[in-house]
């Protein structure tokens, strides 16, 4: 995919990620900038991240719900208690 580059982002980098993507690159056959581009491309956009979110729901195992709202209440805060 060939886009018309319009916009300039200065981005600063301590060493050790410079040397990783300057090694990406020089294995890849690209710039710098390239691999950075490339990764901004593989990012899941939010349609991604919400199908994804939905599968995870639906493939999920069923499990039993209690019919009193304030029961699943106190289940559900005492597993955030839990988790911490």
């Amino acid at each position: 995919m060939c886009m018309p580059m319009d916009r300039r982002v200065p981005l600063l980098l301590d060493r050790a990620r410079y040397r990783r993507v300057a090694s990406e690159a020089e294995r890849r056959g690209v710039s710098v900038a390239e691999v950075i581009r490339q990764a901004i491309d593989a990012m899941p956009m939010d349609a991604d991240r919400r199908r994804m979110s939905v599968d995870a729901i639906l493939g999920s195992t069923p499990m039993e719900v209690p019919a009193d709202p304030a029961e699943l209440r106190r289940e559900l805060d005492g597993e955030r208690a839990r988790r911490g």
